[in-house]
């Protein structure tokens, strides 16, 4: 590869590392939520059948994907990109800006505790199997959004390998750090985290969606990093307009 190559590699690498450490720290928190009431078995076994699930898409999506031709590949993943990005993008500037609340796993983790333990009162004696189900839904919801990022960051030019090792090293780092501490990962920056995913998906978004339609980037892949100062220079201007706003005038 060339040094151009390389950073692109890096950067899917990276974007598809945060976004996913962002989804894997959600979904252990409902997992532990669900292991620490009901205990480890529901849990496990739910964990186990969502990735079961995903391991499936994944089987079924790769052939398709060497069928769609690349530039509507690209153009289809770029729109989507955006959509996802810029959506990420708005809640990190009202979350900086203070317009709402930023992100808490260890209040996350007392609601879906308080939820289960509501369900277990209700429905005493398949308390284990809602448990369980609660932890499959969050590692086969999370495990979704983990699959679209690493396919929208990697398919465009070939790096789905590249943003699969991102993805598997933030699973196993936030799986890692959760066994050891058995609580939430509440030091984790999730929010500055979602900032910093959400420019790099958007800047992805819109290079794909480029040469989907058939523009020749200035500086080819170097655009990406223009993109991305482009869009944190936007979120942090748009995060300090908002941040001195009479807060009874903020939508």
């Amino acid at each position: 590869m060339d040094g151009v190559t390389w950073n692109v590699a890096a950067s899917a690498i990276g974007a598809a590392f945060l976004a996913s450490v962002v989804e894997v720290v959600e979904a252990f928190t409902i997992i532990l939520a669900v292991g620490t009431l009901r205990g480890w078995r529901p849990a496990a076994a739910g964990t186990a059948a969502g990735l079961a699930v995903l391991a499936l898409v994944v089987t079924a999506l790769g052939p398709l994907l060497d069928r769609v031709p690349l530039h509507a590949l690209q153009l289809v993943i770029g729109v989507l990109l955006l959509l996802f990005g810029l959506g990420w993008l708005r809640k990190a500037i009202l979350r900086s800006a203070g317009v709402i609340a930023l992100h808490d796993e260890i209040a996350a983790f007392a609601r879906e505790r308080l939820s289960l333990e509501e369900a277990a009162r209700r429905h005493a004696a398949s308390a284990n199997w809602l448990a369980g189900m609660a932890a499959f839904k969050a590692m086969l919801l999370e495990g979704l959004e983990v699959i679209f990022i690493v396919i929208a960051v990697g398919s465009g030019r070939g790096l789905v390998g590249a943003a699969s090792i991102g993805a598997a090293a933030a699973c196993v780092l936030v799986l890692l750090i959760g066994a050891a501490l058995h609580k939430p990962l509440s030091r984790v920056p999730e929010n500055i985290l979602k900032f910093a995913v959400a420019i790099m998906l958007s800047s992805f978004g819109v290079f794909w969606t480029g040469e989907g339609l058939g523009i020749d980037w200035a500086g080819e892949d170097l655009m990406l990093f223009v993109f991305a100062a482009l869009f944190l220079l936007t979120g942090l201007a748009m995060a300090q307009i908002l941040a001195v706003r009479p807060k009874g005038r903020t939508q």
